[in-house]
């Protein structure tokens, strides 16, 4: 299978995947076979992806909090013909345009999109649409982001790509086929709890921990992701080690800014914590994209 995220995500971990699994549990190493697999944070899936192609993955449990997302997986898992033909009639009417209409044509897409109301619990015709617009903004907006201001609207500015490829019929079959056997749900990390036990690897990707002022790309959701819920967040991995799982975790490194900032270093102080190097290529400042350490911790050698 060659399945890869269907859409660019903030934090994304393309670039990682060898260094990752490099650090997967022995056992799945040499058995190829993850028994349940479970991502609270799943964003893009881009390690999903990368594991159902190399290992047999017998359970998969992916879930996240931004509820667009999540509907969009299930629309490709249920309905991913459908959904190439309304992204095909999308690309093809963008692609005539002049700059200036396209222009015109994604911010009036932006607003249908912020103005329409959906029932997230039952699927539709209406969720085919949704998640149609879902993947166009995200392959035309600026910089490929997602984020969403205090009241939940999507407000990413106009990107200007020459031809982008909005509509990828081939990626979206495969990811229909990775998805098959998976449960997809929506909520936050805690809603997992239910799934994991001690035949779990779980895989933890949250938004990052901003490394300044500046950093603006944790807003997937309207609920935000601050230091109190980094705490949160570092209780659950212990209430999930005592039950036996076996956990990874990612996030940024405050070093990189800051020295002393020992943030990371003390919530997960009683695990295994390393740095490995990587290049962040989200940043306003194109002097500023460039290689840092990225943390990973563990709860197995």
């Amino acid at each position: 299978m060659n399945a890869k995220p269907f859409v660019k995500w903030a934090g994304g971990k393309g670039q990682l995947l060898g260094e990752l699994e490099n650090r997967l549990p022995s056992e799945i190493l040499q058995s190829k076979t993850i028994h349940r697999y479970v991502e609270p944070f799943v964003g893009g899936g881009a390690m999903f992806f990368f594991l159902n192609n190399r290992y047999k993955i017998q359970e998969s449990y992916l879930s996240d909090n931004n509820e667009d997302l999540i509907l969009t997986y299930k629309v490709i898992k249920c309905n991913a013909k459908e959904l190439a033909e309304e992204l095909l009639e999308l690309e093809t009417s963008y692609l005539d345009k002049s700059e200036d209409k396209r222009k015109d044509n994604y911010y009036r897409i932006r607003e249908s999109y912020n103005s329409q109301e959906i029932d997230y619990q039952t699927n539709s015709l209406e969720w085919i649409k949704r998640a149609a617009y879902f993947i166009f903004l995200n392959k035309t907006c600026f910089n490929g982001l997602y984020r969403q201001n205090s009241k939940g609207l999507f407000n990413v500015p106009f990107g200007r790509y020459k031809n982008p490829t909005i509509c990828d019929e081939k990626n979206l079959n495969q990811v229909k086929i990775a998805l098959e056997k998976t449960s997809i749900f929506h909520g936050d990390f805690t809603q997992s709890s239910d799934f994991i036990d001690d035949k779990s690897f779980v895989y933890l990707d949250p938004p990052y921990r901003p490394l300044n002022k500046t950093s603006y790309f944790t807003n997937y959701s309207k609920e935000g992701f601050n230091d109190d819920t980094q705490k949160e967040l570092a209780d659950f991995f212990k209430e999930m080690n005592h039950k036996g799982a076996k956990l990874m975790l990612s996030n940024s490194d405050p070093k990189n800014q800051d020295e002393h900032d020992k943030f990371f270093d003390v919530l997960y102080k009683d695990f295994k914590l390393e740095r490995i190097p990587a290049k962040r290529n989200i940043n306003r400042d194109a002097s500023r994209r460039g290689k840092i350490n990225e943390l990973v911790v563990r709860n197995y050698p």
